[in-house]
């Protein structure tokens, strides 16, 4: 069995057949029943790593004894409510008429790109560009406190409403001349995010061949090029880099963007990381190898390398910290790149600290092809 994600104002009754209908699913050992337990039950979770499933086997999921509670749980976590309380408290919000409504309605208009039904929602109610999700998820912090600007960056928003809808650019249009603020704050991955840092970490708008036009269109509604809020990752062009959207990274240099070391790395400025590797302290070159070898960028990985960078640090903090280059250079598929950073000493038996692969691992099941698990053979990898 497969849950799907119900209409928007569906009664709790239909949420309740589908918590019947996974438990029962686990009773018959359905693999899809099993997997959504696995990925979404606590008692399946990391105790470190919250959000990764354990390293278990499908067989401690099928014996496990599962009541009705638990898979209540399970498809709450699945609409990212922390827990069926509140996805109850939710349902019986948005059942009838007051802000609660008002506000998810205009978010429904937002994903799914109903600009018909936005702009009479603003119309109604001009406050609701100033309002906020009150949504109790199982996030850090539990409220992100979203605006429906946010929801347009398609991240850091409860998972089954980050969409692009075709028409994106004129929905946000809609929000900003209205008089949305492009730079309002949200708690989204334990820091605070604007619009613009969760646009240009998503996969959705750039996948839809949005994310540089909503870009522009926040910058041209006076959205701060270099960011506001906590900015975990950085300013948005190193947070563009360090989730490899480089057409944003490149659209936010042509727009101004201040260009810092790491950041010539990850857009493949040779010349002038040359210039500037000199007078760089050690944490800018860090992060500057893995930009270079996250985007594939071989000859700016040989001058790191040549400047004395270890190949074997784990990334930076806030940079794919739990891998090193060579894993992250495993998934460009530049078998060039792997080949200078195994003949300059990566090692090839070094785990990444999430999933515990090494780089053939990532080759073989993290994203990798079989092409480079080839190379990486080769080279004397055997795990």
């Amino acid at each position: 069995m497969e849950v799907k994600a119900l209409p928007f104002r569906s009664p709790l009754a239909a949420y309740e057949q589908q918590a019947e209908s996974l438990l029962a699913g686990h009773h018959a050992a359905d693999p899809a029943a099993l997997d959504l337990f696995h990925r979404k039950h606590p008692r399946f979770l990391d105790e470190k790593i919250k959000w990764r499933p354990k390293f278990i086997p499908d067989s401690d999921i099928r014996d496990a004894a599962l009541s009705l509670d638990d898979a209540r749980l399970t498809v709450a976590r699945f609409y990212d409510f922390l827990d069926w309380s509140a996805l109850a408290a939710w349902v019986e919000a948005v059942s009838h008429e007051g802000p609660v409504l008002e506000f998810e309605s205009a978010v429904e208009a937002v994903v799914n790109g109903d600009l018909a039904a936005l702009e009479d929602a603003l119309r109604r109610d001009p406050a609701l560009v100033r309002a906020r999700s009150g949504r109790v998820c199982h996030f850090d912090p539990p409220v992100h406190r979203a605006t429906l600007l946010h929801y347009v960056g398609a991240n850091g928003v409860e998972a089954y409403r980050q969409k692009t809808p075709p028409n994106a650019v004129e929905i946000a249009r809609a929000l900003l001349e209205a008089g949305t603020e492009p730079d309002a704050l949200a708690d989204m991955y334990g820091a605070e995010c604007t619009t613009m840092s969760m646009l240009v970490s998503s996969s959705h708008p750039a996948e839809a061949g949005l994310q540089v036009p909503l870009l522009d269109l926040l910058l041209d509604f006076g959205a701060a090029i270099e960011g506001r809020g906590t900015r975990k990752w950085g300013g948005p062009l190193l947070t563009a880099l360090i989730f490899g959207m480089g057409d944003a990274a490149r659209a936010l240099a042509r727009r101004g963007a201040r260009i810092d070391l790491p950041a010539l790395a990850g857009l493949g400025l040779l010349e002038d990381m040359a210039r500037l590797l000199p007078s760089a302290d050690a944490e800018a070159r860090h992060r500057a190898l893995s930009l270079a070898a996250q985007h594939g960028h071989v000859e700016i990985v040989r001058l790191l390398l040549d400047a004395g960078e270890d190949p074997n640090r784990y990334n930076p903090e806030g940079q794919h910290s739990h891998s090193t280059p060579l894993h992250q250079a495993v998934l460009t598929g530049n078998e060039a790149l792997v080949r200078l950073l195994v003949e300059r000493g990566a090692r090839l038996d070094i785990r990444d600290t999430i999933w515990q692969g090494t780089p053939l691992g990532w080759a073989l099941y993290g994203g990798g092809s079989a092409q480079m698990a080839e190379c990486l053979r080769s080279l004397g990898a055997t795990q």
